[in-house]
């Protein structure tokens, strides 16, 4: 069945069971991501709830619900539309949707890189010891992902590595040990890269998807195209791998799925090209 021949109802088979059920397992990690940075904006929203704040708190989930609607809208326009319904009104409301989308995924981005050097402003604390925190009601950056409120009943069975250093300022100031921070600049700073990369890769992909259109998808066009994303995705495989060594499990799983959904996305442009052809 050729793509002009498709219908906006989704093709029955194995290979499309399995690529929606990994869309849907994308859409699921917006809410695994929601769960892990509400908990920690609880302990690191600090200040006015302005926009600046919300983005930075809330930046994979942003971000994850973002590109879930952009895949989505990949997928519908390299796979399920026929070419001849992409104009005209349908056009201009995928493009206003896509747009919204690139607007969210760059301040998620922004969000990102705002982490990333709230981290490296960090202040240390010379002799300081946590239970002289406790009143202050501050909490402990165990982990990247885990924060614990220190009291007077915990503080001497917490044992931050290394000189303590104070991340968000009082009130209920967050603190954290010399290795739990360097660990979450690295990861910080892998979430910056990966959040760069994909801007890049879907850059080319509506540069693949406009040339499709017009018939200019070939040739040295097509070779340049693929060879600047199998750099762009071994990128982003090395960042998966990283949070996987890290230990950071739902970053590794994501990654891992979004490789497998634009692997896809990749097939049903090959397949498209080849239908417009006819090869």
């Amino acid at each position: 069945m050729t793509k002009a021949a498709r219908t906006i109802l989704v093709p029955a088979g194995p290979f499309t069971a399995i690529k929606y059920g990994i869309y849907l397992l994308l859409a699921a990690d917006i809410f695994l991501f929601l769960r892990e940075e509400w908990v920690a904006a609880i302990h690191t929203l600090v200040g006015p709830l302005d926009f600046r704040n919300v983005i930075s708190s809330f930046a994979q989930t942003i971000d994850t619900a973002a590109w879930v609607v952009l895949l989505l809208l990949f997928e519908l326009e390299t796979f399920v539309i026929p070419d001849e319904e992409l104009r005209g009104r349908l056009r201009w409301v995928l493009h206003g949707v896509r747009g919204t989308c690139f607007l969210l995924i760059v301040y998620a981005f922004y969000g990102y890189t705002a982490l990333w050097l709230d981290l490296y402003a960090a202040t240390p604390l010379p002799g300081a010891d946590l239970c002289s925190l406790a009143p202050a009601g501050a909490a402990l950056m165990s982990n990247p992902d885990e924060y614990v409120t220190v009291t007077a009943a915990n503080c001497a069975a917490l044992s931050p590595d290394g000189l303590l250093w104070q991340l968000t300022p009082a009130p209920n100031p967050v603190v954290s040990g010399t290795t739990a921070l360097e660990l979450a600049r690295r990861l910080a700073l892998a979430d910056v890269i990966n959040a760069g990369t994909w801007l890049l890769v879907v850059l080319l992909l509506e540069i693949d998807v406009r040339l499709q259109l017009r018939g200019l998808l070939r040739g040295w066009t097509m070779r340049i195209s693929e060879a600047s994303k199998g750099v762009l995705y071994s990128v982003l495989l090395a960042c998966a791998l990283y949070w996987g060594y890290a230990g950071s499990f739902l970053d590794f799983w994501d990654a891992f799925l979004w490789l497998l959904a634009f692997v896809l996305i990749e097939m049903n442009v090959i397949e498209w090209q080849a239908e417009t052809t006819g090869g």
